[in-house]
């Protein structure tokens, strides 16, 4: 197991604390059950995107370590999404609320969660040496809190090559998109909604509604960079749609451990050489094991 990851895993610990049982990053979070039905896109051979329905289970988290953290925080928030593919494989797609990473690589991740033990002190120099963090920070910290995780935007971070069925490629980002349309509070407003409200309010919501958009990357676009966001101009193309339709009862219960990992990829689409993309398995691996 890797002495890296179990490093970048303590210093998250140090941060939030140790919450046995609990996830080390995303600690707090909702587990909600679906339906995704692919719009049959010709760009990949990827089995869930061909037009049959396929069972998901999704988790929308706040992107804290600590369970306890109130839902009006300012900070990233996450939708995780676990396909059923009709073959019976299974293949993830884990997005943030935020445009792109804070690092590059997983040395760069640990020394960033370190300088935020002690941010007045340390934060300074460490920005000055990583500018390249400064566009997800500013989007973490400067964003609103949202109405609901089913009006929040969510992007894939990293890059994935499809593969179609001719054998051509080209890189693609994931960035759902909710029907109900981008909303969000004043902090004032959803403080008054209390600690957990945005759990309060997609739990009996009824059915909400995602489209997935393949965002397709050109020459220029660096599609090893976590740290650098594509230019909005970029083709979308839509290639399905996710109905979250109420909550998941069956998992995590009873011991059930539940894993959403993108490097957990399926055929048609491979990983880019993504330094932090491929860190992820490795240290969810830490997670697991102390969570267990």
């Amino acid at each position: 197991m890797s002495s890296l990851a179990e490093e970048v895993v303590d210093a998250i610990n140090e941060i939030s604390g140790v919450h046995p049982g609990h996830r080390a990053a995303h600690a707090k979070g909702t587990l909600m059950t679906g339906t995704f039905t692919g719009a049959g896109t010709d760009l990949t051979t990827a089995p869930h995107l061909q037009g049959e329905p396929v069972r998901v289970t999704v988790r929308f988290s706040n992107g804290g370590g600590d369970p306890g953290i109130p839902d009006y925080a300012r900070e990233g928030r996450g939708m995780a999404v676990k396909f059923y593919a009709p073959d019976g494989a299974k293949t993830d797609i884990v997005a943030l609320t935020l445009p792109c990473f804070f690092v590059r690589t997983p040395e760069d991740f640990l020394e960033f969660t370190r300088a935020r033990k002690d941010p007045e002190r340390l934060m300074p120099d460490w920005l000055g040496a990583h500018p390249e963090a400064l566009t997800a920070i500013q989007a973490a910290l400067g964003a609103d809190p949202p109405a609901s995780y089913a009006t929040c935007a969510y992007n894939s971070i990293h890059s994935y090559r499809w593969i179609d069925a001719e054998g051509g490629s080209r890189f693609v980002r994931y960035r759902w998109e909710p029907e109900a349309g981008e909303q969000t509070l004043s902090p004032e407003d959803a403080k008054a909604r209390g600690r957990d409200y945005l759990q309060q309010d997609l739990l009996p919501r009824g059915e909400s509604a995602f489209r997935l958009k393949a965002i397709i990357a050109t020459e220029e676009d660096a599609v090893d960079d976590p740290t650098v966001a594509w230019p909005k101009e970029r083709e979308q193309v839509e290639v399905g749609r996710l109905v979250v339709e109420g909550p998941e009862l069956e998992r995590e219960r009873d011991g059930d451990i539940l894993v959403f990992d993108p490097t957990r990829v399926i055929d048609g689409i491979e990983l880019s050489d993504d330094a932090i993309l491929r860190f992820r398995g490795p240290a969810y691996s830490v997670s697991v094991e102390r969570r267990t």
